[in-house]
């Protein structure tokens, strides 16, 4: 995922009270954006939030900080968009709570002409952070492909690190893609032999 033009955004907002969704999708729409969906059962926004894919999910403080938190909670499990918690009133209580559920900004009613920037900077980090957890991801995969050439070979790390990179560059393959390959068929090969039972 990379960093995008922001200028049209798919918008899930969730709040607990019909009342304040009404209030929040005409300022989104008015900056641009198409609210895609309007939720208020916890149940319902997991499987929403998945099926819609929205770009960016704005969750109310509602009534309950519970219900708000568990709205947070089913959003970030899908992964697909960052959670901006809108808010009616400060709370440093119920925003410390959200950034323990993975938030990625906070905006409030009075400062309605920075939601845009602060959507900006939200998509911005969240591309950034998925970049960065694709990167560990990349290493993790190569690592484990060095330990098996490590174990294959009766090899040392640079030794083993040496064979993926000659390899890469003799099949015009990019390391990750060749590390991925080496790990997916060492599950293939058969485990040690089995030794009769008696």
């Amino acid at each position: 995922m990379s960093y995008r033009d922001t200028e049209h955004l798919r918008v899930l907002i969730a709040n607990e009270r019909k009342a304040r969704l009404a209030l929040v999708a005409p300022i989104v729409m008015a900056l641009g954006h198409e609210v895609i969906a309007r939720e208020i059962e916890v149940s319902d926004v997991g499987p929403v939030t998945a099926r819609e894919r929205p770009d960016v999910a704005l969750v109310g403080l509602g009534d309950s900080s519970e219900h708000a938190l568990e709205l947070i909670d089913k959003i970030v499990r899908k992964a697909t968009c960052p959670v901006i918690v809108l808010l009616h009133a400060r709370d440093p209580g119920f925003i410390k709570e959200a950034s323990k559920r993975g938030v990625f900004a906070h905006i409030s009613d009075a400062d309605v002409e920075d939601w845009q920037s602060a959507i900006d900077i939200t998509l911005r980090r969240f591309a950034e952070y998925h970049e960065l957890e694709g990167a560990f991801g990349r290493r993790a995969l190569i690592e484990r492909a060095k330990g098996i050439l490590m174990e294959r070979h009766s090899i040392d790390e640079a030794g083993a690190f040496g064979l993926l990179r000659e390899r890469s560059r003799a099949d015009n393959r990019r390391l990750v893609d060749l590390a991925g390959a080496v790990v997916d068929g060492y599950r293939l090969l058969p485990g040690p032999p089995r030794l009769p039972q008696r």
